[in-house]
């Protein structure tokens, strides 16, 4: 099911089938709240079971990554240089003691870099065994990749907090006749299925429903245009 398939159907769960074009309730609303109670599911299911499911997965393609600076001192810059990832990657869903991050490696998506803490580089040098290999770490939503020479791009995976933030990363696809590029977005929430498993669906329908839209529901609209909610009036009385 697609994003939209979910919020229309709880939309309608609310209404009994019966909402309208002039319906008061937001459909981009429904649309922040099922994402948001879908990282919580994530997350709660995750401290249970300690299991991520592949269905919540999704894979940013081929991230290209750039030479800079190792400081993070725009004014203050250091005597050697690191390898970055050009773009910030997505917010990931919070797990317990570890980022949502379930595959960094090379293009074929088989092969690991392993992913570690960044005050821990300073002591990868003095490893004997494997001071040599690829590691990677985070600061401040950017990948690093240590040791890169020779690596250009990253294949990335992750369980991120919005889905939609995954449309900004591409995968090969068609040729822009315009630019010659190809760009296909990694996501489309118009097309692609939401990343969620179903049993988890109806756990966000139970949830919304009996917390956000009955709030929503039950405020009454404003229909005079004078900026305050009206009341409901009673019949007038039949004197006949």
């Amino acid at each position: 099911m697609t994003l939209n398939e979910i919020a229309y159907n709880l939309l309608n769960l609310v209404r009994g089938g019966n909402s309208n074009q002039d319906e008061t309730i937001s459909i981009e609303q429904i649309k922040f709240n099922i994402k948001h109670y879908r990282a919580m599911f994530i997350r709660r299911d995750f401290a249970k079971n300690n299991v991520i499911s592949r269905h919540s997965e999704q894979d940013l393609g081929c991230v290209e990554l750039e030479r800079v600076n190792a400081s993070q001192c725009c004014n203050l810059p250091v005597t050697y240089s690191v390898f970055r990832s050009k773009t910030k990657i997505p917010k990931t869903v919070r797990l317990n003691f570890k980022e949502a991050l379930t595959y960094i490696g090379d293009v074929t998506g088989t092969t690991t870099i392993p992913l570690v803490d960044s005050h821990s580089i300073q002591w990868l040098p003095y490893d004997k065994y494997t001071k040599g290999r690829y590691k990677s770490y985070m600061i401040a939503d950017y990948l690093y990749i240590y040791n890169a020479d020779g690596i250009d791009t990253v294949n990335v995976r992750g369980i991120f907090e919005d889905p939609d933030e995954v449309a900004k990363y591409s995968q090969c696809g068609e040729q822009d006749p315009t630019t010659g590029e190809y760009f296909t977005p990694c996501y489309d929430s118009a097309k692609d299925p939401f990343p969620i498993s179903m049993d988890m669906i109806s756990l966000i329908n139970q949830g919304i429903t009996s917390g956000e839209l009955t709030l929503i529901t039950s405020t009454f609209n404003d229909t005079t245009n004078d900026r305050a909610q009206d009341r409901p009036t009673a019949p007038a009385p039949n004197n006949n």
